[in-house]
């Protein structure tokens, strides 16, 4: 059985205004994430899965994150399988960080990956 490879990107080249789909858990959130990505826990993304597919409702691709790459792979695997343009963002959000790309916290403290 032959599997397409895994559409990747790494995260330097995730756009500005990209969507991007954080899969990680609530803690690692609140560490620290980019600001307007839209947070659906790998642990509950079945249940609720019509965000995610609202928020590509319009064809935008989804880059998909998590720490370092493993969970957003399986997602991702997942929403392609569904025919949703989504890609995974190699290396996850300790690759963003080392990109020196922007991350936020709700609370207002220093943002960092958990």
């Amino acid at each position: 059985m032959n599997f397409a490879p895994l559409p990747t990107v790494d995260a330097a080249s995730v756009p500005a205004d990209g969507l991007v789909l954080d899969v990680r858990e609530a803690d690692e959130w609140e560490a620290g994430h980019v600001e307007g990505a839209l947070h659906v826990p790998m642990s509950d993304f079945v249940a609720r899965f019509g965000e995610v597919t609202e928020a590509v409702a319009d064809g935008r691709r989804a880059y998909v994150m998590c720490r370092v790459g493993g969970r957003s792979a399986q997602v991702t695997q997942y929403l392609v399988q569904q025919g949703i343009d989504a890609v995974n963002v190699d290396g996850g959000m300790l690759a963003w960080d080392g990109a020196g790309r922007p991350m936020v916290t709700d609370n207002g403290t220093p943002p960092f990956v958990l």
